[in-house]
Protein backbone atom coordinates (compact mmCIF):
# COMPACT_ATOMS: atom_id res chain seq x y z
CA UNK A 1 0.00 0.00 0.00
CA UNK A 2 1.23 3.51 -0.82
CA UNK A 3 2.44 5.50 2.18
CA UNK A 4 0.30 8.59 2.69
CA UNK A 5 1.24 11.88 4.27
CA UNK A 6 0.33 11.65 7.96
CA UNK A 7 -1.97 14.14 9.69
CA UNK A 8 -4.11 14.42 12.80
CA UNK A 9 -7.76 15.41 12.55
CA UNK A 10 -8.41 18.37 14.84
CA UNK A 11 -12.10 18.70 14.00
CA UNK A 12 -14.79 18.22 11.40
CA UNK A 13 -16.78 21.17 10.11
CA UNK A 14 -19.42 21.55 7.40
CA UNK A 15 -17.48 21.30 4.14
CA UNK A 16 -14.02 20.46 5.51
CA UNK A 17 -11.82 18.63 7.95
CA UNK A 18 -9.40 20.63 10.10
CA UNK A 19 -6.03 18.87 10.23
CA UNK A 20 -2.56 19.23 11.64
CA UNK A 21 0.19 18.07 9.28
CA UNK A 22 3.47 17.44 11.11
CA UNK A 23 6.73 18.81 9.72
CA UNK A 24 7.77 16.85 6.63
CA UNK A 25 10.14 16.80 3.66
CA UNK A 26 9.14 17.21 0.02
CA UNK A 27 10.92 16.81 -3.29
CA UNK A 28 9.59 19.59 -5.49
CA UNK A 29 9.96 21.10 -8.91
CA UNK A 30 8.57 24.31 -10.38
CA UNK A 31 7.26 23.98 -13.91
CA UNK A 32 6.11 26.70 -16.27
CA UNK A 33 2.99 25.01 -17.51
CA UNK A 34 -0.72 25.52 -17.20
CA UNK A 35 -2.72 23.75 -14.52
CA UNK A 36 -3.51 20.76 -16.73
CA UNK A 37 0.08 20.24 -17.89
CA UNK A 38 1.91 21.08 -14.66
CA UNK A 39 1.14 17.80 -12.92
CA UNK A 40 2.49 15.71 -15.79
CA UNK A 41 5.54 17.91 -16.40
CA UNK A 42 6.49 17.97 -12.72
CA UNK A 43 5.74 14.29 -12.16
CA UNK A 44 8.39 13.21 -14.69
CA UNK A 45 11.16 15.04 -12.80
CA UNK A 46 10.00 13.81 -9.41
CA UNK A 47 9.44 10.22 -10.49
CA UNK A 48 12.98 10.10 -11.89
CA UNK A 49 14.24 11.35 -8.51
CA UNK A 50 12.42 8.69 -6.45
CA UNK A 51 13.36 6.03 -9.02
CA UNK A 52 17.06 6.50 -8.27
CA UNK A 53 18.22 9.55 -10.21
CA UNK A 54 19.83 10.82 -7.03
CA UNK A 55 22.86 10.40 -4.82
CA UNK A 56 23.69 10.38 -1.12
CA UNK A 57 26.81 12.44 -1.78
CA UNK A 58 26.81 16.24 -1.63
CA UNK A 59 26.68 17.91 -5.09
CA UNK A 60 30.44 18.49 -5.63
CA UNK A 61 31.07 14.78 -5.00
CA UNK A 62 28.10 13.43 -6.92
CA UNK A 63 28.83 10.55 -9.27
CA UNK A 64 28.21 11.09 -12.98
CA UNK A 65 24.59 11.12 -14.07
CA UNK A 66 23.17 7.70 -14.85
CA UNK A 67 24.75 5.87 -11.94
CA UNK A 68 22.54 3.95 -9.57
CA UNK A 69 21.06 6.05 -6.80
CA UNK A 70 18.63 5.21 -4.04
CA UNK A 71 15.11 4.30 -5.14
CA UNK A 72 12.33 5.34 -2.77
CA UNK A 73 8.72 4.29 -2.44
CA UNK A 74 6.07 6.42 -4.07
CA UNK A 75 3.96 8.31 -1.54
CA UNK A 76 0.63 10.06 -1.78
CA UNK A 77 -0.54 12.63 -2.44
CA UNK A 78 1.16 14.43 -5.28
CA UNK A 79 0.79 18.12 -4.43
CA UNK A 80 0.21 20.92 -6.93
CA UNK A 81 0.15 24.59 -6.00
CA UNK A 82 0.54 27.89 -7.82
CA UNK A 83 4.11 29.20 -7.79
CA UNK A 84 5.20 32.74 -7.02
CA UNK A 85 6.32 32.79 -10.68
CA UNK A 86 3.34 33.86 -12.84
CA UNK A 87 1.98 30.96 -14.90
CA UNK A 88 4.11 28.36 -13.08
CA UNK A 89 3.17 25.65 -10.61
CA UNK A 90 5.09 23.83 -7.92
CA UNK A 91 4.64 20.05 -7.99
CA UNK A 92 5.79 18.06 -4.95
CA UNK A 93 6.08 14.53 -3.60
CA UNK A 94 6.00 14.12 0.16
CA UNK A 95 9.02 11.95 0.93
CA UNK A 96 8.76 8.86 3.17
CA UNK A 97 8.35 9.81 6.83
CA UNK A 98 11.65 8.25 7.92
CA UNK A 99 13.68 10.69 5.80
CA UNK A 100 15.03 14.00 7.02
CA UNK A 101 16.32 16.81 4.79
CA UNK A 102 19.89 15.83 5.74
CA UNK A 103 19.28 12.14 4.98
CA UNK A 104 17.33 12.56 1.74
CA UNK A 105 19.22 11.62 -1.42
CA UNK A 106 20.53 14.60 -3.42
CA UNK A 107 18.68 15.00 -6.75
CA UNK A 108 20.79 14.71 -9.91
CA UNK A 109 18.26 16.91 -11.70
CA UNK A 110 18.96 20.54 -10.74
CA UNK A 111 15.27 21.37 -11.20
CA UNK A 112 14.36 19.15 -8.23
CA UNK A 113 14.88 20.52 -4.74
CA UNK A 114 14.45 19.01 -1.29
CA UNK A 115 12.48 21.26 1.04
CA UNK A 116 11.66 21.01 4.75
CA UNK A 117 8.07 22.01 5.41
CA UNK A 118 7.12 23.05 8.96
CA UNK A 119 4.03 21.67 10.67
CA UNK A 120 0.81 23.17 9.34
CA UNK A 121 -2.82 23.51 10.40
CA UNK A 122 -5.00 23.22 7.33
CA UNK A 123 -8.57 22.82 6.16
CA UNK A 124 -9.01 19.96 3.68
CA UNK A 125 -11.98 19.07 1.50
CA UNK A 126 -12.01 15.73 -0.29
CA UNK A 127 -13.71 15.16 -3.64
CA UNK A 128 -13.69 12.68 -6.48
CA UNK A 129 -13.56 13.42 -10.15
CA UNK A 130 -11.31 14.65 -12.91
CA UNK A 131 -8.07 16.55 -12.35
CA UNK A 132 -9.33 19.65 -14.11
CA UNK A 133 -8.71 23.24 -13.17
CA UNK A 134 -12.46 23.91 -13.20
CA UNK A 135 -13.07 21.04 -10.75
CA UNK A 136 -10.27 22.25 -8.48
CA UNK A 137 -11.42 25.90 -8.57
CA UNK A 138 -15.01 24.92 -7.82
CA UNK A 139 -13.99 22.90 -4.75
CA UNK A 140 -11.54 25.61 -3.68
CA UNK A 141 -14.29 28.26 -3.71
CA UNK A 142 -16.53 25.95 -1.64
CA UNK A 143 -13.69 25.34 0.83
CA UNK A 144 -12.86 29.04 1.18
CA UNK A 145 -16.52 29.84 1.86
CA UNK A 146 -16.74 27.04 4.45
CA UNK A 147 -13.60 28.08 6.34
CA UNK A 148 -14.72 31.71 6.36
CA UNK A 149 -18.14 30.70 7.71
CA UNK A 150 -16.41 28.91 10.61
CA UNK A 151 -14.22 31.92 11.44
CA UNK A 152 -10.93 30.60 10.03
CA UNK A 153 -8.54 32.75 8.00
CA UNK A 154 -6.63 31.36 4.98
CA UNK A 155 -2.83 31.53 5.16
CA UNK A 156 -0.81 31.41 1.94
CA UNK A 157 -2.00 29.68 -1.20
CA UNK A 158 -4.06 26.52 -1.60
CA UNK A 159 -2.78 23.06 -2.57
CA UNK A 160 -4.39 20.47 -4.80
CA UNK A 161 -3.68 16.91 -3.60
CA UNK A 162 -3.92 13.98 -6.01
CA UNK A 163 -3.94 10.54 -4.38
CA UNK A 164 -4.51 8.17 -7.29
CA UNK A 165 -2.68 7.12 -10.45
CA UNK A 166 -3.93 8.48 -13.78
CA UNK A 167 -5.25 5.07 -14.89
CA UNK A 168 -7.81 5.02 -12.03
CA UNK A 169 -11.27 5.86 -13.42
CA UNK A 170 -12.04 9.54 -12.80
CA UNK A 171 -15.12 8.79 -10.71
CA UNK A 172 -13.01 6.72 -8.26
CA UNK A 173 -10.18 9.23 -7.83
CA UNK A 174 -9.54 10.75 -4.43
CA UNK A 175 -8.57 14.40 -4.58
CA UNK A 176 -8.38 17.11 -1.97
CA UNK A 177 -8.08 20.84 -1.89
CA UNK A 178 -6.04 21.95 1.13
CA UNK A 179 -5.71 25.45 2.56
CA UNK A 180 -3.48 26.41 5.51
CA UNK A 181 -5.51 28.34 8.07
CA UNK A 182 -5.41 30.05 11.39
CA UNK A 183 -8.52 29.81 13.40
CA UNK A 184 -10.56 31.36 16.10
CA UNK A 185 -8.43 31.51 19.21
CA UNK A 186 -5.08 31.08 17.41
Amino acid sequence: MTEQQPYNVLGRYPGFELRHYPAHIVAQVTVNAGFQGAGNAGFRHLYAYISGRNSFLPPPEQPPSGTDGQAMAMTAPVLLEPSAIPGAFCVAFVLPAELTAAAAPVPEDPAVSIVSVPGQTAAAAAFSGRWSEANYQSHLQDLLAAISAEGFTPLGGPRFARFDPPFRPWFLRRNEVVQDVEGPGD
